[in-house]
């Protein structure tokens, strides 16, 4: 099972700026989109102090961040767009749960995105942030990777209507990416899991039950994972009936609504699926069971023929002087055949009851 494991002997302040991830190789990185339905700029390779040359706020700007062990950086930009430490160091602190806060001025969402490990049975974790402040979308990447590759080529390319849009909907799209990972890493589980419940029909190899524990884990590592991201999206919805915060315009609070019945789906997937592998553990039991009956038959059979042939053994191995038997010249044989009738009998009654 899945543990989240803290630090021991240090205790650090709530606004703390450490980063507690295991990405601590990736260098830092920014990524400035300035954008509108008729012009796209892209940056990279700037300075902090290089933003106020580079983002125009009549226009949308969409800035990236991979990498988020350089302190400074994230220090330089919560000062640049006056972003508390308390939120910094939530985005830097990948322990914390999904969740979502909205302050008068900025919307803060945190989650978590998940993926399959290549062919392994593990499941790659990466916390993702996203903060809109004064029409900005800020959004802070662990490690570079390919999740908003498609994106970025739509506001290259101007597809869809992306670009006519503000930062919210940007927001909505990125995370929508975030939620297909969420059905890509579901439908290899439940590929995997299918094998699984195939093969523990034909199979009582106790490695099978190691694997469906290990997806019941991940299973149950994916619930835990989605729970408090359907609450945030949740929580985004009702933040329509707040007249005095306008980071997302009342327009587009359908397309979170979206999003939240996709993770209510997620949920409901994920229930069937861990029904599925209960039925699979069962399955498995039942078929060591079964085999554990056949060999308990096939050893009490083996011991109620050998009952009799050990009685009449027992019989002429006692060493009384006057036993007749003992000296008739086919004495021997006759014993002989005796028992292998009886063992031939009783192999054909049992056939006639079908025990075997």
């Amino acid at each position: 099972m899945r543990k989240i494991k803290y630090k021991k002997g240090r205790k650090l302040q709530p606004n703390n700026l450490e980063y507690t991830g295991i990405h601590k190789e990736n260098e830092s990185e920014m990524q400035l989109f300035v954008y509108d339905d008729l012009n796209l700029t892209e940056y990279e390779g700037f300075m902090v102090s290089e933003l106020d040359k580079y983002m125009n706020f009549h226009r949308n700007n969409w800035l990236n961040i991979h990498g988020l062990n350089n302190i400074e950086l994230m220090k330089s930009i919560g000062s640049y767009f006056k972003i508390d430490n308390f939120m910094l160091a939530d985005i830097l602190n990948t322990t914390r749960r999904t969740k979502v806060e909205e302050l008068s001025d900025v919307l803060f969402f945190n989650i978590k995105s998940l993926l399959p490990l290549g062919d392994s049975d593990n499941i790659t974790v990466e916390q993702i942030s996203f903060l809109i402040k004064d029409g900005v979308l800020i959004s802070f990447q662990e490690k570079r990777s390919d999740f908003f590759t498609h994106i970025r080529e739509r506001l290259r390319t101007h597809s869809g209507i992306v670009r006519t849009k503000k930062a919210d909907y940007l927001l909505y799209i990125l995370l929508d990416a975030i939620m297909e990972n969420f059905y890509i890493t579901l439908e290899n589980e439940e590929d995997k899991v299918e094998e699984l419940i195939n093969l523990s029909k034909k199979s009582a190899d106790p490695i099978i039950l190691e694997k469906i524990e290990k997806h019941r884990d991940n299973f149950n590592f994916l619930k835990r994972s989605i729970i408090p991201l359907r609450e945030s999206l949740y929580n985004i919805k009702s933040i329509k009936d707040d007249n005095v915060f306008n980071a997302i315009e009342s327009e587009n609070f359908s397309f979170f609504a979206r999003l939240h019945q996709k993770s209510l789906e997620l949920l409901e997937q994920i229930e069937s699926d861990m029904g599925s592998l209960e039925s699979a553990s069962n399955f498995f039991f039942s078929a060591q069971t079964h085999k554990m009956n056949e060999i308990m038959k096939t050893l009490t059979i083996v011991s109620a023929i050998f009952i009799p042939l050990t009685f009449i053994v027992g019989i002429y191995g006692m060493n009384f002087e006057n036993m007749p038997e003992l000296r008739r010249e086919y004495g021997y044989h006759t014993v002989m055949a005796i028992m292998f009738l009886i063992g031939i009998g009783m192999i054909v009654y049992f056939k006639k009851r079908r025990w075997f």
